[in-house]
């Protein structure tokens, strides 16, 4: 059977999948010193700490976490200091008889200081409420960062292992091709021997131009990858830093009921849309409290002048002490609008949470069946290397002794080659069915 390029298409569309939208600039595969290379860990940990995405949304939780402190100070009294100067004129001067001097009622210069201090007693918990609702907002801030640590991660360790199969599959045609030019100098030498003829030496150059050309493609795709490990470090594409690693089938028991249940608890997909939930019914409690009476007190002392009694210019020192009940009577329906729109809100949180566990449950599912058809496949792939190893040794005995044909002898040479590259595809494909397992389970990269 001969292995077209159409046969190569499952393989390198899965690379292309994780390439991403890939600069066009051509880089060299390996720009860097080998002591510049990068483990997994140490490739994960430098996408996290070189991302500003991560920076942004720290910047937000600080300003949620602010927002929170000032939504607590309403618990707290609020004191001021207030001084003024008035100066009026004309003032009001009555004189009692004609031999009496005339006096003022109040002065023409009016000097006034104080401090107030005011406390809201009551409030039928509208402060409270409106706290909830900002520790809420802080939260799912926090919880989004986890979200864009853990897709960070995953990316980055895809681009990883693509890198590290597009090596070994490099390799692969790298030995395809030795294979190849090695069969074609011996035809070489039968056919100056006189044994066969230059057909078969042509036919084998075909197949060395094949290989090639699908060796060509996976350089392409290990170009593009080391392109995006570079924008993922956010650094300049021409400088490419290589990865190092062992290419690995470590196959794992999966007990699929405990990976349901830990994604439903730690996904934090499921943790947004619970506090999504927990800032509508929040929201909901501010609308409630929104139009209730509130009680506050007033307490001031300073020092002014105008007292009739004995020297109207005489500054002297004064207190004030009053309550406040302010009881709403009429909004024209907004709270009964807030109060629809909250709880409006809720059902939709409601409603989100149980599709994202639907979701959580579909990827965990997905991603244990990946690893159950990838194990099924590095199986079978075995199988197929060792039946291809055994036919193209028998191929080359048979043609060596006369009795095959040169045609036998590349069609086992390219089977081969696809057994050994479906072996690597299942590797691949089952690694990165394991990290989409600890994707669906909430379970940290690193």
């Amino acid at each position: 059977m001969l292995f077209r390029p159409q046969h190569a298409a499952p393989l390198l569309a899965t690379l292309g999948l994780l390439v991403g939208s890939a600069a066009h600039a051509q880089v060299p595969i390996a720009a860097a010193t080998a002591g510049d290379s990068l483990s997994l860990e140490t490739t994960v940990r430098s996408v996290l700490d070189a991302n500003p995405a991560i920076n942004a949304l720290q910047e937000e939780v600080n300003q949620a976490q602010s927002r929170l402190e000032e939504t607590r100070t309403a618990l707290r009294p609020v004191v001021d200091g207030t001084a003024s100067y008035t100066r009026v004129d004309p003032q009001v001067k009555l004189q009692l008889s004609p031999d009496a001097p005339a006096f003022q009622l109040a002065p023409n210069n009016n000097y006034d200081t104080h401090v107030t201090a005011r406390y809201t007693v009551l409030d039928f918990g509208r402060v409270n409420a409106a706290i909830e609702a900002a520790r809420n907002r802080a939260l799912t801030a926090s919880d989004q960062i986890n979200v864009t640590r853990r897709d960070l991660a995953y990316a980055a360790a895809q681009s990883y292992y693509s890198i590290l199969f597009a090596r070994e599959a490099i390799r692969v045609q790298d030995s395809q091709i030795a294979s190849l030019r090695q069969h074609q100098r011996e035809m070489e030498k039968r056919v100056q021997g006189g044994v066969s003829t230059n057909f078969d030496v042509t036919t084998t150059q075909v197949r060395i131009a094949q290989a090639q050309d699908r060796k060509i493609d996976l350089q392409n795709q290990l170009r593009n990858q080391e392109i995006q490990l570079a924008r993922l470090l956010h650094r300049p594409e021409g400088e490419v830093t290589p990865v190092r690693g062992r290419f690995e089938y470590n196959p794992q028991t999966v007990d699929v009921a405990a990976a349901l249940a830990a994604g439903s608890s730690n996904r934090p997909e499921v943790k947004l849309a619970q506090d999504a939930e927990a800032a509508a019914a929040a929201q909901l409690r501010v609308a409630e409290t929104s139009n209730k009476p509130s009680l506050s007190v007033l307490a001031q002392a300073g020092g002014k002048n105008g007292y009739i009694v004995p020297n109207l210019e005489r500054f002297r020192f004064n207190t004030v002490a009053g309550a406040q009940l302010n009881v709403p009577i009429y909004d024209g329906g907004r709270n009964r609008t807030q109060r629809a729109v909250a709880q409006s809100a809720i059902k939709g949180a409601q409603a989100r949470t149980q599709d994202t566990q639907e979701q959580v449950r579909a990827d965990v599912l997905q991603a244990v069946n990946n690893m159950q058809t990838s194990t099924a496949r590095y199986d079978n792939s075995q199988v197929q290397i060792e039946q291809a190893t055994d036919a193209l040794t028998r191929a080359k005995a048979r043609y060596r002794y006369g009795v095959g044909n040169n045609l036998d002898v590349l069609d086992a040479e390219t089977q081969l080659a696809q057994s050994r590259l479906s072996r690597l595809q299942s590797i691949y494909n089952y690694t990165l069915g394991q990290y989409q397992l600890r994707r669906a389970t909430g379970e940290q990269i690193w």
